[in-house]
């Protein structure tokens, strides 16, 4: 087992597999220290199973437990044994819901968290795991997501306030490159389905341009661990949807690739033919 860790920050159960499923299978899979910590328990997520509709109702208990299980079953699929809830058992941050709605001014939801309080929450965990690289969003949380955005902030405060004791050498946000989406989308096109009802990468808010990329995961060694992780969020990624129809139509290894942007630390060799990174870990001490 090496010394070397990754800390990885998400908003709810199922982001962590989407952005970052590859990547922590890989490193899991090399013996390094892989820690997510999920930030709410996704209460208001849209429920796509109609078995489970009932559970729409029943938001406090019922969606949030369902949701606790597909993350445990995600991450064992993955090969995750560290996965916690930022705050827990002290403190439970509700799913904020979308810009705008009736739950973003509840006092308990995440989005209205006082932010150096729950970043002390994260604190505790850097200096206990110490980890040499931090994963999160972008400031704009992706796509715009409060809880995203939240969480965000979260990490990159909970660095900056655990720096005099634990510094993390390298902090990466996740990307997801206009190029590679709009591959996907012609491809998509060409077989007569389509992805999430757009023609193009730029009516995608989470697309960003190429530029942002300055690492990338190749991770298709592990593309069938995190198909299998994306399969154990059923509430939330259907098995005909978009993620499922992309694989299907492209290729399962669409998934295996995974982007990043560097915001923290130096760009070190390896590096592609872009002059990206393949290794989140290069140039750690």
């Amino acid at each position: 087992m090496t010394s070397k860790s990754l800390l990885l920050v998400h908003a709810h159960p199922d982001d962590e597999t989407i952005n970052n499923g590859a990547t922590m299978a890989m490193y899991a899979a090399a013996g390094y220290n892989v820690t997510l910590v999920t930030c709410t328990r996704g209460e208001e997520g849209e429920i796509l199973v109609p078995d489970l509709a009932h559970l729409s109702a029943d938001k406090e208990d019922g969606l949030a437990s369902i949701r606790e299980v597909e993350l445990s079953n995600a991450m064992a699929a993955l090969g995750v044994t560290d996965h916690r809830f930022l705050g827990a058992p002290e403190v439970r941050y509700r799913d904020s819901g979308m810009m705008g709605t009736t739950p973003n001014d509840r006092p308990d939801v995440f989005w209205q968290a006082d932010l150096d309080a729950a970043a002390a929450h994260l604190v505790k965990i850097i200096l206990e795991v110490k980890p040499q690289v931090l994963v999160t969003y972008d400031d704009f949380g992706g796509y715009g997501h409060p809880d995203h955005i939240q969480a965000h902030r979260v990490a990159m405060r909970a660095a900056e306030l655990a720096a005099p004791d634990w510094n993390i050498q390298k902090i990466y946000w996740n990307t997801m490159p206009k190029s590679v989406i709009q591959k996907g989308i012609d491809a998509m096109k060409a077989q007569g389905s389509d992805f999430m009802g757009v023609e193009s990468a730029d009516e995608l808010p989470f697309a960003k341009a190429d530029e942002f990329v300055t690492a990338h995961i190749d991770g298709n060694n592990f593309v069938d661990q995190k198909m299998k992780a994306m399969a154990s969020h059923p509430t939330q990624i259907a098995l005909d949807g978009p993620f499922f129809a992309l694989s299907n139509n492209v290729g399962l290894n669409v998934w295996g690739h995974e982007y990043y942007t560097l915001v923290k630390g130096e760009k070190c060799e390896p590096f592609t033919e872009e002059g990206w990174e393949t290794d989140l870990f290069a140039g750690i001490k």
